[in-house]
């Protein structure tokens, strides 16, 4: 069975290099481009079942893609930034690179923000409970927080090791039906030329 991460098209927080978190933005004029040429894969992919994150540009995502009545999940959230929400990749760089990175790795918490491990736990177990639920592919249209956090989670692949995924493509896991432990990597960053290494979560 496949799964289907589908990152949110670019939105005007993502265009500043702005970590949203679970705050939100919507998407811009680029974003809903990329989500409509991202159409022709999913259609090739043909999934039987759609599920996506409950916030906003997810929720828009969705529409844009034809399934806006699917369920949502707050299990499937971004990440929450806590104190770095709205902040600048630049900007915490050129104040706190040691501390960036590290978090960017999932070794370091902001203030109010939620540990990788709990974040990582969250995602995993919304993404298996929709994996059972039912038959067939499934699609799930998240944040590129939630995708490096499934790869960890299935892959045992680090976040320090992922590149962030481009606005507007998909990531594809193949699982064993009934084994939800850990995946195959079938894609990655489906429907990108080039990963655009500047875009924030």
């Amino acid at each position: 069975m496949r799964l289907i991460l589908m990152r949110h098209g670019e939105t005007d927080w993502n265009a500043e290099s702005r970590l949203q978190g679970q705050d939100n933005s919507s998407l811009s004029p680029r974003g809903i481009e990329q989500v409509r040429r991202f159409r022709a894969f999913l259609k090739a992919l043909n999934p039987a079942r759609v599920v996506s994150s409950d916030l906003g540009r997810t929720r828009q995502t969705a529409e844009l893609i034809g399934h806006g009545n699917c369920p949502s999940d707050p299990r499937l959230r971004e990440w929450d930034m806590g104190s770095w929400t709205g902040r600048t990749k630049p900007e915490l760089i050129a104040a706190h690179a040691d501390l960036y990175h590290a978090w960017r790795a999932g070794e370091y918490t902001p203030e109010g923000s939620e540990p990788w491990e709990t974040f990582r736990a969250r995602v995993a177990e919304g993404l298996r409970h929709w994996l059972a639920a039912g038959q067939g592919d499934l699609l799930a249209v998240v944040h590129g927080g939630v995708i490096r956090a499934a790869l960890h989670a299935f892959l045992d692949i680090g976040p320090s090791r992922v590149i962030p995924v481009t606005p507007g493509t998909g990531t594809i896991l193949n699982f064993k039906p009934g084994a939800w432990q850990t995946a195959q990597l079938e894609g990655y960053n489906i429907g990108a030329v080039v990963p655009d290494l500047s875009v924030a979560d």
